[in-house]
């Protein structure tokens, strides 16, 4: 019987091995890419129809403490700046971060609708899009990013001094 539990172990801890190196890092990457494109085709879509951007900052969504233009302005750089970021995984929990807070203001901002029975499959996007960026911040981009390049090529770099 020890030799079963001793082998199963084994066998437990090769699976965590392979999660680890293989598995892991494509997950981030897939969480990284799929998070990155959403936010960027919305700054795409402000960006493209600017007029309709400032109406519905204007007249739809409700910004706190932010005169529209300026809210309109800073959600469409949040959308198109982060992403790049993130995708990257240059800085990556800056991106993440920066992403997590343009998310919760898109919520903020359109609770009235977001907020209602009708708009449900809405705000779980929203919820979603909030927890994959919450585990990003968590533990950063992973391997397959800028971040992780720069800290094998120049390990001692952002180390005190």
């Amino acid at each position: 019987m020890n030799t079963l539990l001793a082998r199963s172990l084994q066998l437990g801890h090769c699976a965590i091995h392979l999660t680890d190196r293989w598995f892991a890092p494509v997950a981030d990457l897939a969480a990284r890419l799929y998070i990155a494109q959403v936010f960027f085709s919305a700054g795409l879509t402000k960006l493209n129809d600017w007029d309709t951007t400032l109406f519905l900052f204007t007249e739809e969504y409700r910004v706190p403490l932010l005169p529209p233009n300026l809210a309109a302005l800073g959600g469409t750089f949040g959308e198109l700046f982060f992403p790049v970021l993130l995708a990257l995984g240059l800085v990556g929990r800056l991106g993440a971060l920066g992403l997590f807070g343009v998310n919760l203001m898109a919520v903020v901002s359109y609770w009235h609708v977001l907020g209602t029975p009708e708009q449900a499959a809405g705000l779980t996007h929203h919820i979603v899009w909030g927890l994959l960026l919450a585990g990003l911040m968590a533990h950063g981009p992973g391997k397959l990013s800028l971040d992780a390049l720069i800290r094998h090529r120049w390990p001692d770099l952002g180390k005190a001094a």
